[in-house]
């Protein structure tokens, strides 16, 4: 198999970081965080480049990428610390909407999403979900034609930046069923609902949002009638994929900083990469990194396939792999800096930050462990 990008790839990957050392600096990232959270400016900037469109099928305007490619962009977006909603959007809600909308929701929406002018958000998860995405207690009932939508969802990521809403509610079943679940798309300030917007320790944006009979119209669901379980979990796994890429993004980076740290940091007299033992640290460091990617991309080369055991194997390993590494990197990262790695005025500690919430969204390593092992007891 061959793991190399292709010549489009490459360039693509090139145009993103070019575009983001030149407009999207660390400076300007963090007045974004203690600004509105989000950049009108960023995100015009991300549509005019393509990226928004990668995901999105030819027929609406966008390119069609493949998995491959969407880890292409998302490893340079980690790499680029970029806080805006671009997985919330162009990942979940383009991967859900492709796989449970029919022709006219997808025409309505899709488009917007390709030229920057629609932000998805996907609200799945509940106070007692944790890592179960199947675990819902938000319910909707029939009203007449229609249908009336009641619960709470939380840590709905970029929810109140979105301009539709893709919410799993229960039509049927107990609690942690996995039949019985629906999703509904409806537009921000929908009647009913309300939102409460919060900022996670990464600097990111996510919402808890209220549904009290919140009245929707027919044409708000999204594929069958409790039949949305597999749209979920497949959306999750495409989600996987790209974050894994995109923590390989902030491990590269980090990689980068700590080496240049090393060369240019100087005690007794000497750069203190001359001590073997902080050689041995970035030698590790480098393979723990080299290592998480190959998981990331056989996942993004997995993710599109058809053989569900085989997709399900792959993703959790990645997220187990990925998610160890991340976390060595970024502990060595911060001890070879020293005092440095503690501010707040260099990237590394963000970039920490980063993978801590990766390692928590969509399942965290002991959760994908058992969820792999649980498939080989199966086989």
């Amino acid at each position: 198999m061959d793991f190399s990008f292709t010549p489009e790839q490459e360039q693509l990957r090139e145009a993103i970081r070019r575009y983001l050392g030149q407009e999207y600096s660390f400076a300007a990232r963090k007045a974004i965080i203690h600004g509105a959270g989000t950049s009108d400016k960023a995100w015009r900037g991300l549509a005019e480049l393509g990226l928004l469109g990668v995901p999105v099928a030819q027929e609406h305007g966008g390119f069609g990428g493949s998995g491959v490619d969407r880890m292409v962009v998302m490893e340079e977006l980690g790499r680029g610390l970029v806080i805006e909603p671009f997985f919330a959007t162009a990942i979940l809600g383009v991967a859900c909407l492709r796989l449970a909308g029919n022709a006219q929701q997808q025409a309505a929406v899709l488009p917007g999403v390709a030229d920057g002018t629609q932000k998805l958000a996907l609200a799945l998860t509940e106070t007692q979900s944790r890592h179960e995405l199947f675990n819902v207690a938000a319910n909707a009932t029939q009203a007449g034609q229609g249908w009336v939508l009641k619960g709470t969802k939380t840590v709905v990521l970029h929810g109140a930046q979105a301009d539709r809403l893709i919410v799993a509610a229960r039509t049927g079943g107990a609690t942690r069923d996995q039949a019985g679940l629906s999703l509904f798309m409806l537009e921000r300030g929908a009647q009913g609902m309300s939102v409460s917007d919060y900022r996670t320790i990464d600097g990111m944006r996510a919402a808890d949002i209220r549904f009290d009979n919140a009245k929707l119209a027919a044409n708000a669901l999204l594929g069958r009638v409790g039949g949305a379980w597999p749209v979920i979990r497949a959306t999750a796994e495409i989600g996987i994929a790209a974050l894994c890429a995109e923590a390989v993004g902030c491990m590269l980076a980090l990689n980068e900083a700590t080496l240049e740290y090393l060369k240019t940091r100087k005690q007794f007299g000497v750069a203190i990469g001359r001590f073997q033992v902080l050689q041995h640290k970035a030698v590790e460091m480098f393979m723990e990194t080299e290592q998480a990617r190959s998981l990331a991309l056989l996942a993004a080369v997995k993710v599109d396939g058809d053989d569900a055991i085989a997709r399900a194997r792959t993703i959790h390993a990645a997220k187990v792999r990925v998610g160890r590494a991340a976390k060595f990197v970024g502990q060595t990262a911060i001890q070879l800096h020293g005092g440095m790695g503690m501010t707040d005025e260099l990237p590394l500690g963000h970039y920490f930050k980063r993978l801590t919430m990766i390692e928590a969204t969509l399942g965290d390593t002991d959760h994908h462990l058992a969820a792999f092992a649980s498939l080989a007891d199966a086989a």
